[in-house]
């Protein structure tokens, strides 16, 4: 707490309209805030869009934004980190044929890690962010993770790795908001961010174009070898596994009688599996290095919602927890193109139950 007795709260600042609201909400609640932007990208981000999070002009807005409010701001440089926790992350993942989720991994490392030991220096009690998702405290004193109220906007996704002691240090005061009453807050504060556009990029990729990113950055380097059938058969060549993702149709630069899919990656004999749309479908797989949230571990099988991807409706699944943080995933009914390396989260109506990542199959 500060002199005046106000409970102090650092709010993760990125430039846009959320994280502004944000910060002006538990302002009016009486907070004493802190604003933060964590520089992450160490290049010139001049000819990046200008919505992006690394880029100078959302450091600009941040800036901006703490000036009208009258709260201090400070920008860390996390650049470093970022490129060892996230970037090469996301660059190993593909080396090895699976798919990353670099927003999750970034909010796991940086925004719920180095911005809560920031918040510990500058005597925070809490950090906030502009996630559309909500927190609660059980009668036991567990915290829960629920979806946002807004489901549109939901972003509960992208925070299934939280834990306790994380959910117990954190705010999320867009939980029970919609999209426009967010920018109304920010209108009526006269904040410079109110109409800004968001972007649904990965922040570091320009164009959204990951592969040339890749190369570009030289974290991968063309290596030609072997598209095929299920069956083995040589179709075409590619130019790395790295440029492709489960069931991706374009690009595949080969002849064949009936549309053909990425079905599978092959990081060991460099090979790029393809069949028809009907191996694309899956209705049982396993994720790893799972984080329960009402729980330790459940004690036997539960039912729950599935999520394989942000924008994935979500699917009625059995959930069996296994050894090694692992749990085996049964679906009711198949779903298409279950991506290795992405995030499954369990939801139980609104509520987060835990996730984990994809893994590949066994020999695949």
């Amino acid at each position: 707490m500060d002199g005046n007795g106000k409970s102090r709260v650092v709010v993760g600042m990125s430039g846009g309209v959320d994280s502004s609201a944000a910060a002006t909400l538990l302002q009016q609640q009486g907070y004493d805030v802190i604003g933060i932007t964590l520089k992450l990208w160490p290049q010139d981000c001049l000819s990046r869009a200008e919505d992006k999070c690394c880029g100078p002009q959302a450091v600009m807005d941040a800036r901006a934004v703490c000036h009208r409010l009258g709260i201090p701001f400070y920008l860390v440089d996390e650049a470093e980190a970022f490129q060892q926790q996230v970037i090469a992350y996301f660059a190993e993942e593909y080396r090895a044929g699976r798919t990353p989720n670099p927003c999750v991994m970034c909010n796991d490392r940086l925004k719920f890690g180095t911005l809560l030991q920031r918040a510990r220096q500058l005597g925070a009690s809490h950090i906030a962010t502009g996630h559309y998702a909500r927190i609660e405290r059980r009668e036991d004193g567990r915290y829960l993770l629920r979806r946002g109220r807004d489901r549109g906007k939901d972003q509960s996704y992208f925070l299934f790795t939280l834990r306790q002691s994380q959910l117990a240090q954190t705010l999320f005061p867009l939980g029970e908001l919609r999209k426009q009453e967010t920018r109304e807050t920010a209108r009526q504060a006269r904040l410079k961010t109110a109409g800004k556009q968001e972007s649904m990029e990965i922040c570091f990729v320009p164009d959204n174009d990951y592969g040339r990113f890749l190369e570009q950055s030289r974290l991968v380097e063309r290596h030609a070898g072997e598209i095929v059938d299920l069956e083995g058969r040589v179709l075409g060549r590619h130019d790395g596994i790295e440029f492709y993702t489960i069931g991706q149709r374009r690009g595949l630069r080969v002849s064949a009688p009936r549309p053909l899919y990425v079905v599978d990656l092959d990081p060991a004999r460099n090979r790029v599996i393809v069949g028809d749309e009907s191996a694309l479908q899956s209705d049982e797989f396993v994720v790893e290095r799972c984080n329960w949230i009402p729980f330790e571990q459940p004690a036997a099988t539960i039912s729950a919602t599935v999520q394989i991807r942000y924008q994935h409706s979500g699917a009625p699944a059995t959930v069996t927890p296994l050894s090694d943080g692992r749990a085996r995933v049964r679906l009711h009914q198949p779903q298409r193109a279950v991506t290795p390396g992405q995030a499954c989260v369990f939801y139980q109506d609104d509520l987060v139950v835990g996730g984990g990542w994809i893994a590949r199959r066994p020999g695949g």
